[in-house]
C-alpha cells in the first residue's frame, strides 16, 4: 500500500511540473511569432549578408493586420575595438532602436500637432511669440509652419555642444546665429529648427518635452516601449548603435567631408570612447540636451512606431476613439511645392518610395531607420536597423540602405495591390 501511494504521488508531482512548464512556455509574456513574407525576408537577409547592418527589424501592416513581422541578426555584436563579442545579443521584435531623426516626426511633430489640435498654438504663429530671442529683425517673421516645413532659413546643422551644455545655452547659441538662408523661402532640412520646435512645446505646455509626450500621447495610447534615455530607465533590450561618434568627429575634423563647420576638433574633449547602447547617438541631443531634444533622442520598438503611424492612417482615430481631429491630420499631411508636409516628407525620392502612390509619406533616421506610410492602401512599413554598429567604411560613411529601402517598398506594394 505504501509503495503504491508513493508511486501515485510521484506521478502527480511530475504531471504538475509538466503543466507548469507548458503554461510558462505558452504564457502571454512570450515573444510573438514571426509573420514572414518570403520576398521581404530575402531582401532583409541579403542586407545581413552584405554587412549593411548587424541586425534589423521589419514590420509591415495593412489596415492594422500584420503582413510581415520578423527580427534579424544581432542587436549587439561588436565591442568598441570592432572585435566580435563571444556571445552576441540576438535581435528581437522587443528591442528598442535609437530612431535618430525619426524623433522629428514621432515626437516633435506629434507634439506640435496635439497643441494645434487643442488650439494652444497656430501654425502661422511667429516663433518669437514663444521664443523671445527670435524677435530680432531677420528671425521675427519665422513661423511654426516654417520650422515644420524646414523653410525657416536656419543652419542645417552645427555642433551646438561646442557652445552649450544644456537647453538654455543651446537656445541662446542657436538664436545668436545669423540665418543661413532667407526665411520662409526654399526647403533646407534643419536639425536646429526642430530643436526650436521642442523648446516651443516645452514653453507652451510648461513641461519637459519627454514628459509632455509621455503624458499626452504615448501613455494614453498604451505605448510602453517608446521613450527617451532608455538606458537610465531600466530597459534591457536596446539595439546598440556606433562605437563612439566617428562620423561626427569626421564632420568637424575634415573640411572636405561636406559639412559647414568652423569649429576646431581639439576644442572639444567629451568624445565617447565606448559602444553606444541605451544613450542617444546624436551629439547635439546627448551633450547639449541631456538626451531629450526635438530633433533626436527617441528610442522605440517597431510595434509602438506602427501604432503611431496607424493613428495617422486612420485620420486620428484609434480603437474608435478620436485622438487627433481629421482636419489637423490633413493640415500636416498637405504637400507644399517642394513635396513636403509638416514634419513628414511626402517627397518620394527623400523617403525612397518612388513606386508608391501620391500621398505616401515617411521619414528616415541616420542610425539606419525609416518609416513609409501609404494611406491609400492603409499600409505602414517600419524598417529599423543598427547599420552603425559595424563601424563606418574606409570613406568614413556608414552603409547606404537606400536601394534596400526602395526594394522593400516596391515589394510591399506589389504584394498588396
Amino acid at each position: 500500500m505504501i509503495k503504491k501511494r508513493t508511486g501515485r504521488r510521484t506521478i502527480g508531482i511530475v504531471f504538475i511540473a509538466f503543466l507548469f512548464v507548458i503554461s510558462c512556455s505558452t504564457s502571454s509574456t512570450a515573444p510573438e511569432k514571426s509573420v514572414v513574407n518570403p520576398r521581404l525576408d530575402r531582401l532583409v537577409e541579403e542586407g545581413l549578408k552584405e554587412n549593411s547592418y548587424s541586425g534589423a527589424v521589419l514590420l509591415v501592416t495593412r489596415d492594422g493586420k500584420t503582413v510581415h513581422r520578423k527580427a534579424y541578426g544581432f542587436a549587439r555584436e561588436y565591442d568598441y575595438n570592432a572585435a566580435r563579442l563571444e556571445s552576441p545579443e540576438l535581435m528581437t521584435m522587443e528591442h528598442l532602436f535609437d530612431v535618430a531623426s525619426m524623433t522629428k516626426v514621432f515626437s516633435t511633430t506629434f507634439g506640435i500637432m496635439l497643441l494645434v489640435d487643442k488650439g494652444s498654438i497656430r501654425l502661422e504663429d511667429p516663433v518669437c511669440a514663444y521664443i523671445p530671442s527670435f524677435c530680432e529683425k531677420e528671425k521675427k517673421n519665422i513661423t511654426i509652419r516654417n520650422l515644420l516645413a524646414h523653410r525657416a532659413g536656419l543652419y542645417p546643422w552645427k555642433p551646438v555642444y561646442y557652445h552649450a551644455s544644456n537647453k538654455d545655452e543651446s537656445l541662446s547659441y542657436i538664436a545668436s546665429l545669423p540665418l543661413r538662408y532667407p526665411a520662409g523661402e526654399a526647403y533646407h532640412y534643419s536639425d536646429l529648427g526642430f530643436m526650436i520646435l521642442g523648446y516651443i512645446i516645452e514653453s507652451v505646455s510648461g513641461k519637459p518635452l519627454d514628459t509632455y509626450l509621455g503624458e499626452n500621447l504615448y501613455a494614453p495610447l498604451g505605448l510602453k516601449n517608446i521613450t527617451f534615455r532608455p538606458g537610465e530607465k531600466g530597459y534591457m533590450k536596446i539595439a546598440a548603435t556606433s562605437q563612439g561618434n566617428p562620423f561626427e568627429y569626421k564632420m568637424i575634423a575634415e573640411d572636405g567631408f561636406g559639412f559647414d563647420c568652423d569649429e576646431k576638433i581639439d576644442a572639444f574633449h567629451g568624445w565617447r570612447h565606448y559602444t553606444l547602447h541605451g544613450e542617444v547617438n546624436d551629439g547635439n541631443s546627448y551633450y547639449a540636451h541631456g538626451g531629450v531634444a526635438g530633433h533626436a533622442g527617441l528610442f522605440a520598438t517597431a510595434g509602438d512606431l506602427e501604432t503611431l503611424a496607424g493613428l495617422l492612417v486612420n485620420r486620428g482615430a484609434l480603437n474608435k476613439e478620436m485622438v487627433i481631429k481629421p482636419e489637423t491630420i490633413d493640415a500636416f499631411l498637405q504637400p507644399d511645392e517642394f513635396g513636403n508636409g509638416l514634419g513628414w516628407s511626402l517627397n518620394p525620392e527623400f523617403i525612397k518610395a518612388e513606386s508608391a502612390p501620391p500621398g505616401t509619406f515617411g521619414h528616415t533616421g541616420f542610425t539606419g531607420c525609416n518609416v513609409v506610410v501609404v494611406p491609400d492602401r492603409k499600409i505602414v512599413i517600419i524598417f529599423l536597423t543598427n547599420r552603425q554598429h559595424r563601424g563606418p567604411g574606409t570613406s568614413g560613411l556608414y552603409p547606404n540602405l537606400n536601394g534596400l529601402r526602395r526594394a522593400i517598398v516596391a515589394t510591399v506594394l506589389e504584394e498588396n495591390p
